[in-house]
């Protein structure tokens, strides 16, 4: 089948043994990017497919077959003596855990090494599914290997290229100094959504309403959502708060009164004593007022940000942001202005029709703002983001990542002396690639680093909230979940907070 001048494959995964079917998913997704995969559990299930996988077990091994129009295979997982399935039955939990991630290791090996067969490529991330490559790099850097034994393990046991073996190894070596005094054990970090914009992006899957719409609720949202401050506060403490980060959404969609009401709701019930950081995002230019930021200032908030996405104003258009290129150089002064001296700007590469020049356009502008950090994200388009579920309506517009792109915006960042301080992945990522925050000395942004690797309790408030409740020496996390819905939270807010005090009371 074709579109534009695009090939989609259909591809078929049979599924006879399960065990890691995610990670194989996804790792065939990674290769395949374009195609539709479908998965089936019995041979009775399979429909026609372009190329065709079969995983099953084989006498303690996993067998991967494959076939297409032109030729079928086969390739092996060889699982060591004592990794069979029966075998992890007689096992302690720990012992059982360590075998069954080797397990897992050596059957992405050997399926990275077909797929690299099959397609003729390889990806920057080798056969790492996870989103967190910085907090697999810091595991083996605590665990007791030095940078190079780190390296080595990453670049032979997950084939990870090079030159994102030394970034993710440079910024776990940051991020360990950037969270030298957090107490894991008795610290947390608070999460407050506010989940309203002035519109919707294109490729937004975030709990997001357009205000316009919702202008009538958000005071009814705002009671819900500090009734669920305060009596969360009450459940934290004894524990110390190290970072606040209010987010969305675009948090300074709100009017000054009401953003008054939150913080001032925060400060009654937490407190701002100790903070080692307060976070606002004020993201959209076009929310941005003066009035806002100064009612900001009224409260130790460290750090906020200004969120172009891109500095072209076709690619704005498209994308649905509804600002101008202008707005956001004036709102970004007008923050420094009002004297705020940590300022983020969030950067999108992949956007539709943006190729290499546009993005160095982006680059330009920004260098002449000169950003306190700057975060790059590579475009992931989820199932929720008007991008996917209109596909057809963009079907002929070009989403161009490469290496190339990457080491622009990385060679930007050094160049206002920022450097790498954390990065994740996402599915579906355009060039199988990462989001990278830069930062200057001590402008990095200590919550991003905590949420990606997950070594606090992160306890999160409104709409869409999903709290991480990290335990047992961080490792294990359990997550609480608010409704998305902002009806159905204002409604069950008391719902909510039961479900926090539940699973506060039983994991930490």
């Amino acid at each position: 089948m074709k579109r534009g001048t695009i090939h989609l494959y259909k591809i078929g995964i049979l599924f006879l043994e399960r065990e890691f079917e995610h990670d194989i998913y996804e790792l065939i997704r990674a290769f395949y990017p374009e195609s539709s995969l479908t998965s089936f559990y019995s041979s009775e299930e399979v429909t026609e497919c372009d190329l065709f996988f079969r995983i099953e077990d084989q006498d303690g091994c996993c067998l991967i077959g494959y076939e297409n129009e032109e030729k079928k295979g086969a390739i092996t997982a060889e699982f060591t003596e004592g990794q069979s399935s029966d075998a992890l039955i007689s096992c302690d939990k720990d012992r059982a855990h360590a075998v069954r991630k080797e397990r897992k290791d050596q059957l992405k090996f050997a399926l990275y090494q077909l797929l690299v067969k099959l397609t003729g490529k390889t990806l920057p991330w080798g056969n790492l599914t996870g989103i967190r490559p910085a907090k697999l790099a810091m595991g083996l850097i605590e665990s007791g290997m030095k940078n190079t034994e780190a390296a080595r393990e990453m670049r032979e046991r997950y084939l990870v290229s090079p030159q994102k073996t030394a970034l993710a190894i440079t910024i776990a070596n940051r991020e360990r100094e950037i969270l030298k005094n957090i107490d894991y054990e008795n610290g947390y970090s608070l999460y407050v959504g506010v989940p309203f914009c002035p519109s919707i992006c294109l490729y937004c899957s975030f709990s997001s309403y357009p205000l316009k719409q919702w202008k009538d609720r958000v005071d009814l949202y705002l009671e819900a959502l500090c009734k669920e401050i305060h009596e969360v506060a009450q459940m934290m403490k004894g524990r110390k708060l190290d970072t606040i980060y209010i987010g969305g959404g675009t948090p300074t969609t709100l009017e000054p009164y009401q953003l008054q009401k939150l913080l001032d709701a925060l400060s009654e019930s937490f407190g701002f004593d100790g903070l080692e950081e307060f976070t606002i995002e004020a993201g959209r230019p076009d929310s941005i007022t003066r009035e806002k930021l100064m009612m900001i200032r009224n409260y130790p908030v460290t750090r906020i940000s200004v969120n172009p996405q891109t500095m072209n104003q076709e690619t704005l258009d498209i994308i649905g942001r509804r600002h101008t290129v202008e707005e956001t150089k004036s709102a970004f002064a007008l923050a420094r202005e009002c004297g705020f001296d940590n300022i983020n700007m969030d950067l999108i590469v992949g956007l539709p029709g943006e190729d290499r020049l546009m993005v160095e356009n982006t680059l330009r502008e920004v260098r002449t703002l000169a950003p306190d950090s700057m975060t790059v994200h590579s475009l992931a388009v989820k199932r929720a983001a008007r991008l996917n579920i209109f596909r057809d309506r963009y079907q002929e517009m070009t989403f161009e990542n490469n290496q190339e792109i990457m080491d622009m915006t990385m060679k930007a960042a050094y160049e206002m002396e920022m450097g790498p301080y954390y990065l994740y992945r996402q599915k579906n990522m355009k060039g199988n690639f990462e989001n990278v925050g830069y930062a200057k000395v001590d402008k990095a942004g200590i919550y991003n680093i905590l949420i990606m690797e997950e070594k606090q309790p992160i306890i999160a408030l409104g709409a869409g909230g999903s709290s991480k409740l990290v335990f047992d020496h961080g490792n294990r996390i359990e997550r609480v979940e608010n409704v998305k819905d902002v009806t159905n939270y204002i409604e069950r807010i008391d719902e909510m907070i039961e479900r926090k005090r539940t699973g506060i009371r039983t994991w930490l």
